[in-house]
Order: C-alpha cells, then sequence, then structure tokens
C-alpha cells in the first residue's frame, strides 16, 4: 500500500492518518474499505460529520439529482432556491417543532467559523471585551476559538497570546464546588480581578474534554446565571448536535434556549462543509457583510441538510439514539468494565467514552486505539492526555455491525490489559 506521496509531500501537521495508516477507497453506512480491500466499523464518524452514515441513499440521491439539473453551486450570500429550500424545513421542521425562535446566519463552513461569528457578535451586542469559558472547552482551532480552547498543545500553536477569556473550572473538575456560584461571586466580588463577561460559551457535553455531560439542573442554573447577569449563553452544538445526545439539540434536556447556538459537522447531511449560527432575533444586530466568508451558504451542503433533516424525521433518528445508546451502555457495564474496576464510563445518546485514566502507565487508551485498528474498528481518543476511548459511531449503525464493533472494543482492551 502506497503511502509514500503523503509521508513525503503532505504537511507534517497531519494527525488521524497516523492513527490509521491505510488509504481508504470508499465508505458506506458504518464501514470504510480500504485499498487491499478490508472492511472498518467505523466509531469515529467523521468527528461527528456523518451522524446519518457514510454515503447515506436518500441524501446521495438528492445530491446526484441536484447536480445533473445544473443547480447553481457558488453564490455567497444571494438568494437561491437551495437555501430558501433548507431555511423553510429547518425553521419549520426542526426550530418552530421545539418552540425555538432564532435567526440562522451562514458564516464560512466549519464549526470554528460558527463559533467566530458567535464570538464576535456577543461582544458586539453587549460591548464587553471578556467572555468565559469552561476548562476543558474545545471550540475551535482559528485564534477566536482557540482563544476559548483549554488544551494546552492547541493553544501552544497560536504562537501569540490569546486573551479576553475567563475561564471556570467544570463542574466535574471539583464535585464541592458551586460553579455557578463560583461565577457570581467573582462579578460581585470587588476584588476578584475579573470583569463582567459579554458571554459564557459551553458545550452541554464536553467531548473532546473527555466526554464530561452536565446535567440538566446545572445547565438550567446556568441560563439562571446568565439572565440575572445579562450575559449570552452560547452553546457550541457542533459535535453533540443532530441528534447525538439523544434529542436534536443536546440542550433540549434541560428545557433551555440559548441565546446563541452554533452547529457545524453533520448539519451538513453528507458529511459536506456546513456551519449556521443560530441568533435570537433581537440580538441579530450585524451590519451588511459585517462577517461574511466566500464560501458561506455551500449550495450542496444546503440540498444535503434538507435531506438531512428529512431523513432524520422519517426515521425516527432520535428514538434509534435513545435505543442504541441503551445498548451501548449496557454493553460497555457488563462486558468491557469488568475487565479492570479502575475503568470508568461516561456518556449519553450515542457518544460514550471508556476513562483509562487511573490504569498507568500514560497512553493505555492509545494504545487500545492502535489495537482497535489492528481489529478492523476505527475510533479516536479524546480528554485528559488523551486517555478516554470516544464511541461516536454514525447514529443509524445496524445493532448488528454495532455489537460487533463494541466486540472488537472489548476484545482490544483485553488485548492491551494482558500485556501491560
Amino acid at each position: 500500500m502506497n503511502t509514500s506521496v503523503f509521508e513525503n509531500y503532505e504537511s507534517e501537521v497531519r494527525s488521524y492518518c497516523r492513527h490509521f495508516p491505510t488509504v481508504f477507497t470508499k465508505a458506506k453506512g458504518a464501514s470504510f474499505f480500504d485499498e487491499d480491500g478490508r472492511q472498518y466499523i467505523d466509531f469515529f464518524c467523521g468527528a461527528g460529520a456523518v451522524n446519518y452514515g457514510h454515503n447515506n441513499p436518500y441524501i446521495q440521491k438528492k445530491l446526484i439529482e441536484y447536480l445533473e439539473s445544473d443547480g447553481i453551486m457558488h453564490a455567497l450570500d444571494m438568494y437561491t432556491v437551495p437555501k430558501r429550500e433548507f431555511i423553510e424545513t429547518f425553521e419549520e421542521k426542526v426550530l418552530k417543532a421545539r418552540g425555538l425562535n432564532y435567526k440562522i446566519q451562514f458564516p464560512g463552513p466549519t464549526g470554528t467559523n460558527a463559533n467566530e461569528a458567535a464570538l464576535k457578535l456577543a461582544r458586539k451586542v453587549k460591548g464587553r471585551n471578556i467572555v468565559f469559558a469552561l476548562m476543558g472547552a474545545f471550540h475551535g482551532m482559528t485564534l477566536g476559538s482557540l482563544s476559548l480552547t483549554t488544551d494546552k498543545a492547541s493553544r501552544k500553536g497560536a504562537g501569540v497570546p490569546l486573551d479576553y477569556v475567563t475561564f471556570i473550572p467544570a463542574p466535574y473538575m471539583f464535585p464541592e464546588l458551586d460553579t455557578v456560584a463560583y461565577m457570581q461571586r467573582l462579578l460581585d466580588d470587588d476584588h476578584s480581578g475579573v470583569e463582567k463577561p459579554a458571554a459564557l460559551f459551553l458545550e452541554t457535553i464536553q467531548a473532546e474534554g473527555g466526554i464530561q455531560v452536565f446535567d440538566a439542573e446545572w445547565l438550567q442554573a446556568v441560563r439562571k446565571f446568565c439572565d440575572d447577569n445579562d450575559i449570552l449563553m452560547v452553546v457550541d452544538e457542533v459535535q453533540v448536535g443532530c441528534c447525538r445526545s439523544g434529542t436534536f439539540f443536546s440542550f433540549e434536556r434541560a428545557g433551555i434556549q440559548p441565546d446563541i447556538v452554533t452547529m457545524s459537522k453533520s448539519i451538513g447531511g453528507y458529511g459536506l462543509p456546513f456551519a449556521i449560527t443560530l441568533i435570537k432575533p433581537e440580538l441579530d444586530i450585524w451590519k451588511p457583510g459585517e462577517h461574511n466568508g466566500t464560501f458561506r451558504g455551500n449550495q450542496l451542503a444546503f440540498v444535503a441538510a434538507k435531506a438531512g433533516i428529512e431523513y432524520m424525521l422519517d426515521e425516527k433518528v432520535e428514538e434509534q439514539v435513545v435505543n442504541k445508546g441503551k445498548i451501548i451502555k449496557a454493553y460497555i457495564e457488563q462486558e468491557i468494565l469488568p475487565l479492570d474496576s479502575r475503568l470508568q464510563l461516561r456518556g449519553i445518546g450515542m457518544i460514550w467514552g471508556i476513562e483509562f485514566e487511573n490504569i498507568p502507565p500514560v497512553g493505555v487508551a492509545d494504545q487500545v486505539i492502535e489495537k482497535c485498528f489492528e481489529n478492523g474498528l476505527i475510533i479516536e481518543g479524546a480528554g485528559r492526555k488523551n486517555s478516554v476511548v470516544k464511541l461516536m459511531p454514525p447514529l443509524v449503525i445496524g445493532e448488528e455491525e454495532l455489537n460487533k464493533g463494541l466486540a472488537i472494543i472489548k476484545k482490544s482492551v483485553q488485548e492491551v490489559l494482558a500485556a501491560l
């Protein structure tokens, strides 16, 4: 298998390919295939970008029809039929169906673009420089989003100071600490040295932070804290939205409405680049062109995103996630956790993490990930020191394939533990 062209000419910044050293040729449903014809079950899901499976046939058909019709492919933010149909579908089938009222901004086509837009708008609306973010957060790799992101290696790559963010301990870091009361004290204490923020940015489930699920009561308390103090609540749904948690938006379980919501990854329907920033109407004070980008409003992604919503509703994907989430949880609790009492499990819906932090030496989770690949499963890590094996299969994976993938994890854990 020839990988020399990548090694010789592609930048050293490449990462995922180092974990999965093969050349892939095709993908379907929940599987990859490489040049040697080997099949790999996918528990990585494009980092959450292909929730509805690789080459989903319903969405694929809509894309082919659009391409064959000579539909417009690039239009900046001009009015087009695909944009109109996506907006109508999203507003009627997703937002209004949940009692939500947001205007839709189309920034550049990635999650960090959506968060950059939210960051700029929050500061513009409130006229304040500082924002709050949580320790353990990941919001993107461009400078604004990176300023909200906490892992040391990513921040070091910026090469410049990442300022104007106050980091708050995530609630799981100090269980005895009331983090909401802590934030209130920062604002009320004239010796805290902390300025009032324009916004609080958070993920309701910290994925890269190690699959840390924030409970509904804490999210409700944060919503009240923001309301009481004239602070915008911004929720990053880039990785955990589009039904990953069991509801279309991960914040639904708390019964709250953020002021701004960011989405990307699976909102593109087919793994196509697409991002949206949802804004409460009264906050939409942008001037024309004040935040833009050449590829805002990817026309093919409009088609795929609309089809993705239709597929999600027709196939009752939210229900599928709840049911398959129970299968994943039960299997890990009954078959994997008993392999070592130091293992821990966290998760919700179809995003789960097996924590290896307490098993020395550092890097056991990485060994499991490598062993999974050898055994025919694509899976990735997360968390501090990459100590969490992160399960994130396509939401539409069949139960037989899901159980096969889970069995590969069990086998891989057994092999790694036996070699320690």
